[in-house]
């Protein structure tokens, strides 16, 4: 049986573990321990027991439960709806200004947690109901949340990224610096785009009533404390690792010590959020070191095997497709998985391929990774099996829809894909920063 078969046949069986039910990291370390065993036999079993040392030697990892515990205790202790009560005051005389705050509000959580689930949760269960409440347009504002969610995935400090940074063997500082101007920008993009809608058609975000934006300016300024402490967090534990004062580790442990001391001034750390705190911190932690193992047992086989060279020798040599060709296809790729799987998913099974064969083509393995991960949020709101649709589904009040729900992400789609089209025509804008940053 050839090398290129034997990688088809693993490929083939991962997906019809997943599409079984199986959990990720299950469905892919059993086709990696399977594969590894009838190639090799029994010494393949050290093979998981390198990518676990590999794994538990990585100091950047420790930045995973820190963040995640950070964001985790800003929602759990209500320091987010702190925020969003300040949005709503001072945004709301502009019309569509509580559209705009809530993307104000995803950026804020997508900085405080690096996974989109949070910004979702907190946008279905904070904002969808206040902007319900004061008649702004369902479709438009569940396509807002949706939307504004999936920047958590691009906005440092961004798990996803953490996880193409392990297995593309990339620094995870400058990935996170590669993607805030995107993830700005992409925030930008969606504010753009509320804007003109709302003044083209008035009645999809109307004002504030006058009654609850004329409140005392005192009170305006205690609203605007308490819903700049995320900010001050965010700014603080970056800033101090821009100037070079905290390395990556030591910021990610400021973020979650400072977020800590907000919650315990505000008189919110109590038994039960810590047991919260802990408890989500500790599942998603763990589920991402699981994934992470069977991703590197997975990718040491592919690479034992040449499916690389078998990959990149089928799209240039076979097919005499260019640079830029492979690149496209590899994207519209994702588009495909990320109807049925999430980004996770997604990079394990492919990165141990695209990676090598983005590097041997000359592009930065960086830049790529604000790629895939751009096209990993377009893929989260993609129809049929869109991750962000059954997130929203589950969250949604009964009023919305699954129709409403498909409808509500088609500008923001093709919002997002125009970010992704700027990105890949000016690559600076993921490239000036790490850059910058390396060269001082």
């Amino acid at each position: 049986m050839s090398y290129e078969t034997i990688a088809i046949l693993m490929f083939t069986s991962m997906m019809i573990m997943m599409l079984t039910g199986q959990r990720v990291f299950a469905a892919i370390g059993f086709v990696a321990t399977a594969a590894a065993l009838s190639l090799w036999g029994t010494g393949a079993f050290e093979m998981p027991f390198n990518a676990a040392f590999k794994l538990f030697n990585w100091y950047p990892l420790l930045t995973l439960p820190m963040f995640i515990y950070m964001g985790y205790i800003m929602s759990e202790s209500k320091i987010a709806d702190d925020l969003y009560d300040m949005f709503h005051v001072w945004f709301g005389g502009i019309r569509g200004g509580l559209a705009i705050g809530t993307i104000g509000l995803m950026v804020v959580i997508s900085a405080m947690n690096g996974l989109s689930v949070a910004g979702m949760a907190i946008g279905a269960s904070v904002a969808l109901p206040e902007m319900l409440k004061r008649n702004y347009d369902k479709i438009m504002i569940t396509g807002v949340i949706q939307a504004g969610s999936s920047l958590g995935i691009l906005v440092p400090p961004s798990v996803v990224l953490v996880l193409y940074g392990m297995i593309a063997r990339q620094p995870v500082s400058k990935l996170w610096l590669a993607g805030v101007f995107p993830g700005l920008l992409m925030a930008a993009l969606f504010i753009a785009y509320i804007v003109i809608r709302c003044k083209i058609q008035p009645e999809l975000g109307p004002l504030v009533s006058e009654k609850e934006r004329n409140i005392p300016m005192k009170q305006k300024l205690k609203l605007l404390r308490a819903g700049i402490i995320p900010f001050l967090i965010f700014f603080f534990m970056t800033g101090l690792f821009l100037m070079g004062i905290t390395s990556l580790v030591e910021s990610s442990a400021v973020g979650a010590t400072s977020a800590t001391l907000a919650a315990f001034f505000k008189g919110r750390l109590n038994k039960h959020v810590m047991e919260e705190t802990l408890r989500k911190t500790l599942g998603v932690s763990c589920m991402f070191m699981w994934i992470i193992l069977a991703a590197l047992a997975f990718g040491a086989v592919f690479d034992g095997i040449g499916a690389v060279k078998a990959i990149k020798s089928l799209f240039i040599t076979n097919w005499e497709l260019g640079p830029w060709e492979v690149l496209i296809m590899m994207q519209l790729s994702y588009l495909v998985m990320g109807t049925f799987l999430d980004d996770t998913a997604m990079l394990v099974i492919v990165a141990p391929l695209y990676v090598p064969l983005v590097i041997s083509l000359g592009f930065n393995p960086i830049w790529y990774g604000v790629l895939y991960t751009i096209t990993c949020q377009i893929a989260y709101m993609t129809p049929p099996f869109g991750y962000n649709l059954f997130l929203m589904r589950a969250m949604a009040p009964p009023e919305i829809s699954l129709p409403d729900i498909y409808r509500s992400i088609i500008p923001f789609v093709l919002v997002m894909t125009f970010g992704l089209i700027l990105v890949i025509l000016f690559p600076q804008l993921a490239l000036w920063l790490p850059e910058y940053v390396s060269s001082r």
